[in-house]
């Protein structure tokens, strides 16, 4: 059973993720941690037994939160369509909290990268989820759900790192909001117009 967090250690650890957020983990020191957040390293000890395990750590509660507060901001959203583009800017918004230097560095890094996979996968079954969700009720045409949501799984991995963003000359919230209208346009059935 894992200890409690003291006042002190949860500051530190949103402390901590607000500074590998901002500038990525992979160039920091423990004496660079230590000194940035005016700490010893011997408190960083007691939340990590070694850098590489501290960035696990934080990685992984950064998207922990970000799925928590994603999930606050669908809740009690019935309107399927709603839901889906309520969910994709939400992680828009979520990893423009990330600079290029951490998305690169949790990439990088395999035991973070994992971590990041898990994410992107947890974010394909949601939309999967979401997509089943409209077909039985007659908002979106007959699809292979599975299909589609791999599909935006892989886009939304692609947007994480980088790559499609780059590549589109686009910002990741411009992305997030291409991929819903991708998504909901495709899943129009015939002859109906979409909601505002």
């Amino acid at each position: 059973m894992t200890r409690a967090l003291t006042q002190r250690q949860a500051e530190l650890l949103t402390r901590l993720e607000a500074l590998f957020l901002t500038e990525g983990f992979g160039h920091l020191t423990l004496d660079d941690i230590a000194g940035r957040l005016h700490c010893s390293k011997s408190t960083l000890y007691a939340l990590a037994g070694s850098k590489e395990q501290l960035a696990v750590r934080v990685v992984g509660r950064y998207f922990k939160g970000a799925a928590e507060r994603i999930e606050k901001r669908i809740a009690g959203l019935n309107d399927v369509r709603k839901r889906i583009g309520s969910y994709l800017a939400g992680a828009a918004e979520e990893l423009n909290k990330a600079s290029a230097a951490f998305i690169a560095d949790v990439s990088d890094f395999p035991p973070t990268r994992a971590t990041y996979e898990r994410n992107a996968r947890a974010a394909a079954e949601r939309i999967k989820a979401f997509i089943q969700d409209g077909v039985e009720l007659h908002v979106f045409r007959e699809v292979h759900a599975t299909l589609f949501a791999e599909m935006a799984g892989l886009l939304i991995e692609s947007i994480q790192t980088g790559v499609l963003t780059k590549r589109a000359g686009v910002s990741d919230a411009e992305a997030f909001t291409a991929l819903g209208e991708l998504l909901l346009d495709g899943l129009q059935r015939t002859g109906a117009s979409p909601k505002e």
